[in-house]
């Protein structure tokens, strides 16, 4: 058996252990205390532990000396009794030179202010009679600052310095409706696109009929786009046919590569390269160097999944192309049309219209049909949206730009639409980026 002692021996013990587990288990006792040797006189250490009791032997014990001995430790810093002693922490040391001036300077950068989005159009128009088909292109804005809209049978001109609204040309009911209309670059004369297949160019000043285009397609005529003096057209009948407006055998080149409609013609900004979409959902680059004159396509893009009716080229990239697709696709692509490659594809969600480049900035701006008839401002080549504007009722089929770049008119068939979304003429013309330009352009392709 155990006493009495032995039990409160091994209790002492446990409760020690016991105690020493809690210490250790705790977080203020995680790290262990370990001294700064440097901080320590290690050679007065050994000389008390060592010298000092060997010398003790052979010491005179006199009165004398032990005082003698005494002085002497304390002139010569040997009175300590603690054998590791930590020193005096030494003087913090003036700096020579202040640690700010070190100290890298943060210059203030200049945050670019973000341009402000009107959602709301600055003027709102009545378009009665606008027809409502994704094929046609009836709205165009002139280099001199007037608006064309073709109303049926009629074109009507709105000049948006003044605000004032006149009447081009009535056609008969034979000839129309009215399907296309495109202002010439000198922002006089315009063409007239008509659905009897023939093409009128009238003078907007004199507001007189010049000549008639008869013979280049068997149908409506949809598309128009002109290249300095040649004026290219699409029909109904799948042709497109460029007509030189100089002389009287006006068509001088065909295109040969749709099968059905065309609804969509754009000139790259050099005039080397023409876009043409179709309702074959068919996307064709042409070059004008092919010197005959029933030309083949650079390249034919067949990603699309429904008619292609919105072209753009991009102004600040020569071979940059965006196209839209209609109600069955929803996408708006993006090309390199020197190499015909597909850079990318957004996904919309809803029927790709028009689609017009900013001039002063790097966006995009796209109108649609169902089910919002909203216009969206895309960020480029990020395509995040900046801005969704609403307020048409039907589908945004019609969109262009005036000549500075900054308004948008947009139709549908509820009301044509003035918009301010591409910021102030003036802040504009001091940001326009310059057109990258194309190179080889004056070279002849060979295929």
């Amino acid at each position: 058996m155990m006493n009495a002692g032995s039990v409160s021996t091994a209790k002492s013990r446990k409760a020690l252990k016991e105690q020493y587990l809690n210490r250790k288990n705790s977080r203020e006792n995680l790290d262990r205390f370990i001294p700064n040797r440097s901080a320590m006189d290690f050679d007065f250490a050994h000389y008390m532990l060592t010298e000092v009791k060997k010398g003790k032997k052979n010491l005179d014990c006199s009165p004398a000396s032990v005082a003698y001995r005494k002085l002497l430790a304390v002139a010569c810093n040997m009175n300590r009794t603690r054998i590791l002693a930590f020193k005096n922490k030494p003087p913090t040391p003036i700096e020579p030179i202040p640690s700010y001036l070190f100290e890298p300077v943060q210059q203030s950068k200049t945050v670019k202010a973000r341009r402000y989005i009107p959602q709301t159009p600055e003027r709102v128009l009545d378009a009665p009679d606008l027809v409502d088909d994704y094929y046609l292109n009836l709205l165009d804005w002139g280099s001199s600052n007037v608006l064309a809209i073709a109303l049926a049978n009629k074109v009507y001109l709105w000049d948006a310095t003044d605000g004032n609204t006149s009447e081009l040309v009535t056609v008969d009911d034979e000839s129309g409706p009215v399907t296309s209309v495109k202002w010439a670059p000198d922002g006089r004369h315009i063409s007239v696109g008509l659905n009897s297949s023939d093409v009128q160019l009238w003078d907007s000043t004199a507001n007189r009929l010049l000549r008639t285009l008869k013979g280049g397609h068997q149908s409506r005529v949809g598309a128009m786009d002109w290249n300095n003096h040649i004026l290219t057209t699409g029909g109904m009948d799948g042709q497109i046919v460029n007509n030189d407006v100089r002389v009287r055998e006006h068509i001088v080149k065909t295109y040969s590569g749709h099968h059905q409609e065309v609804c969509g013609l754009k000139w790259s900004g050099s005039g080397q390269q023409l876009a043409s979409g179709g309702n074959d959902n068919l996307l064709h680059i042409w070059d004008r160097s092919m010197a005959s004159a029933n030309a083949q396509y650079l390249h034919r893009m067949e990603e699309h999944t429904a008619a292609i009716k919105a072209l753009a080229w991009c102004p600040f990239q020569a071979n940059l192309l965006a196209s839209g697709g209609g109600g069955g696709d929803g996408c708006i692509k993006f090309w390199n049309t020197h190499t015909g490659a597909c850079l990318n594809s957004v996904d919309t969600g809803s029927q790709v219209c028009a689609l017009l480049w900013n001039k002063n900035e790097r966006e995009l701006l796209s109108s649609h049909g169902f089910t919002q008839n909203q216009l969206i401002l895309w960020k480029y080549p990020s395509m995040v949206k900046m801005a969704e504007l609403t307020g048409h009722t039907s589908r945004v089929l019609y969109m262009t730009q005036s000549p500075d770049g900054c308004t948008v008119a947009s139709a549908a068939g509820d009301e044509l639409r003035i918009w301010n979304v591409f910021g102030n003429p003036e802040v504009a013309a001091k940001a326009a980026p310059k057109a990258a330009p194309e190179p080889y352009a004056h070279v002849s392709r060979i295929r």
